[in-house]
């Protein structure tokens, strides 16, 4: 007789015990898992279908639901009860009370009965414009809406405690409610960020290239015989770089001092016989001049012949690319083969494309990032820009560049390649940012 006796109060007594344990739970929770807790832990005291977890501001949203560990906001599910929360707040949302569907606007009662229960028990909680929702099949009863009306209250004080300090409770929803406020803050923010003064820059492929080196150039027409010196090598002054082919003036010369000996020998036999003749006498100018001419054919041939070995003007490293490229190519008289340059005099070339050029001073600041240490920046100034853009090998129209490394900078080797970072004037940061979309608008619009 003593178990059904004391059954009831057995279960109150469990149900208090509950009750206290959820209110430690929720003063003890992180941020994040309070929402979690309130939606799922409130079933072992009052049983229910579902639970969801409203927020009304600053921004009206459902932040927690029974059952699912992370909401999507664009659920419609989702989307239609935040609808109708709202329109539940905005019918008396700080009371406690039970919605059925002959409560709400025609517009929600029409998809009730698929997506709810038959009865919504509204239970906000203090502190704040949270509200707990839960879904269930009949009312409360007055024990279960005493015991809500306490975990409620807790619910809302551990919500309150764990809000970032220093804002009040309405200043989000003040802020909320000056829509037009925030618009024109943020357009004053962005005109005046725009307005910000920025150094203009462009990004360009640079190389590393000899200062005044000297240009090894044919130095008559003719055919690369040999190439005697290696790319990066160090020559002297004075030291054979290559040769042309030397047949062809020598077979010249070789003709033409056949014909000296025969006019040689015209030229005795007309001294011998001008003696006696008058006509032969009168030749003998004519035939000197010939000889004469002959004899001057045969040294500029053999002055070519000595051209033949280029030598090398002064001491420095040979810039070349493949000395297998030369052998056997025929050369016209100028064309360049080859430079010597000093490795200690190294400057910075920059091609700059026409879609990129900006303003350029003279003395302005750039800076070269080699490819095989991008890490380790170059200071330079820069020297010389072209007026005109020419097309290079890649088929671009650029500019030429150049620009002097900075004193106490570890000299490069000649041939390294890079990015360079040009600077120009003093632009608004606006400008810096749309110049290039600006500019490529106005050609495709014909402006």
């Amino acid at each position: 007789m003593s178990g059904p006796v004391n059954a009831p109060a057995a279960r109150q007594l469990m149900l208090l015990s509950l009750l206290l344990q959820l209110e430690r739970k929720a003063r003890a929770a992180a941020l994040d898992e309070l929402g979690f807790l309130i939606v799922n832990e409130t079933y072992g005291l009052v049983p229910y279908r579902q639970a969801w977890l409203w927020r009304g501001a600053p921004r009206p949203a459902v932040i927690a639901v029974s059952a699912v560990a992370q909401v999507d906001r664009q659920a419609p599910l989702i989307v239609w009860l935040g609808k109708l929360f709202a329109t539940l707040a905005a019918g008396g949302g700080r009371e406690a009370r039970a919605v059925t569907v002959a409560d709400v606007p025609q517009a929600f009662a029409a998809e009730w009965a698929e997506w709810l229960p038959p009865v919504l028990v509204w239970l906000p909680l203090g502190h704040g414009e949270d509200v707990l929702v839960l879904g269930r099949e009949t009312p409360l009863e007055e024990g279960e809406r005493q015991m809500l009306a306490f975990l409620t209250d807790a619910y809302g004080h551990a919500l309150a405690a764990r809000r970032p300090r220093g804002l009040a409770p309405g200043s989000l929803s003040l802020l909320a409610r000056r829509p037009r406020l925030i618009a024109a803050g943020s357009v004053f923010l962005l005109l005046a960020a725009g307005a910000l003064p920025v150094r203009q820059s462009a990004l360009a492929p640079a190389e590393i290239v000899p200062r005044n080196p000297a240009v090894i150039r044919a130095p008559l027409e003719g055919v690369v015989e040999r190439i005697r010196v290696s790319p990066n090598q160090s020559v002297a002054e004075g030291e054979v770089l290559f040769n042309l082919d030397d047949r062809r003036l020598r077979s010249q010369i070789e003709v033409a001092g056949g014909a000296l000996q025969a006019m040689e020998l015209e030229l005795r036999q007309a001294r011998q016989f001008a003696v006696v003749d008058q006509k032969v006498r009168a030749s003998l100018p004519t035939l000197q001049g010939k000889y004469d001419q002959q004899l001057a054919e045969i040294a500029f041939l053999r002055e070519q012949l000595a051209r033949i070995e280029v030598r090398a003007p002064r001491r420095g490293v040979v810039v070349l690319d493949d000395p297998n490229e030369w052998l056997g190519r025929p050369v016209a008289i100028g064309e360049k083969v080859m430079m010597v340059a000093d490795p200690d005099s190294v400057e910075i070339q920059v091609r700059l494309p026409v879609a990129d050029a900006i303003g350029l001073t003279i003395g302005a600041p750039a800076r070269l990032f080699l490819n095989t240490a991008p890490e380790k920046p170059l200071d330079a100034v820069l020297t010389q820009a072209s007026y005109q853009a020419t097309q290079g090998p890649d088929g671009i129209l650029a500019y030429r560049v150049k620009a002097r490394l900075a004193e106490d900078t570890p000299v490069p080797r000649i041939g390294l390649k890079g990015t360079a970072k040009l600077y120009g004037e003093t632009v608004p940061l606006a400008y810096a940012l749309f110049r290039r979309p600006f500019a490529a608008l106005r050609q495709w619009i014909g402006l």
